[in-house]
């Protein structure tokens, strides 16, 4: 992407009263406001909505959550996402070698969130298919419907960071991911 049609970062003065109040709330939450979701905020509405929408309630835990994240970041080449996840999968308790393992699709140490892994690459990878035997091991693991519809809802949250990352390059402001 050419400098020229590089998307900026808006800063809080840059974007609408609406969207300063949920800077500052990100600020007050986190210490920052990730370059991401200032992107975000180049829309009076996208970032309050993803917010919502991204920290509704779900059937899975936070650690699975992440499981779900970095797998399907890694399979959209999502830097700015592997990166973030890294770090938050770090600080739910994952170390950095299993963070490595969760983006290849695997969690060797725990065979649900193995199979969790695993069914987060497939359904990357075909573009939301899954092979019958990947969905059979899933409800074997332990998950159930809920957990099938919570995964969907996931996966989308997930997919709006990595495109939007992809389309417009903004600066990762997290720690690089290690390389694989």
């Amino acid at each position: 992407m050419s400098v020229a049609t590089k998307i900026n970062v808006p800063t809080a003065s840059d974007v609408s009263a609406k969207n300063q109040e949920i800077f500052s709330n990100l600020n007050s939450a986190l210490g920052f406001v990730p370059n991401l979701y200032a992107t975000m905020a180049h829309s009076e509405n996208a970032l309050g909505d993803f917010l919502t929408f991204s920290n509704g309630k779900t059937s899975f835990s936070g650690k699975e959550k992440e499981v779900i994240d970095l797998a399907i970041s890694n399979v959209n080449q999502c830097s700015y996402c592997q990166a973030a996840h890294t770090a938050i999968a770090k600080g739910a308790g994952f170390t950095e070698e299993q963070t490595i393992e969760l983006r290849k699709g695997g969690a060797s140490w725990d065979p649900k969130l193995n199979t969790l892994a695993r069914f987060a690459r497939s359904f990357a990878t075909n573009r939301g298919k899954v092979e019958d035997s990947l969905k059979e091991e899933f409800f074997a693991a332990g998950y159930n419907n809920e957990n099938l519809i919570d995964f969907v809802v996931r996966a989308g949250v997930i997919n709006i960071t990595n495109t939007l990352h992809n389309l417009t390059e903004v600066e990762v402001d997290f720690p690089a991911a290690p390389s694989l």
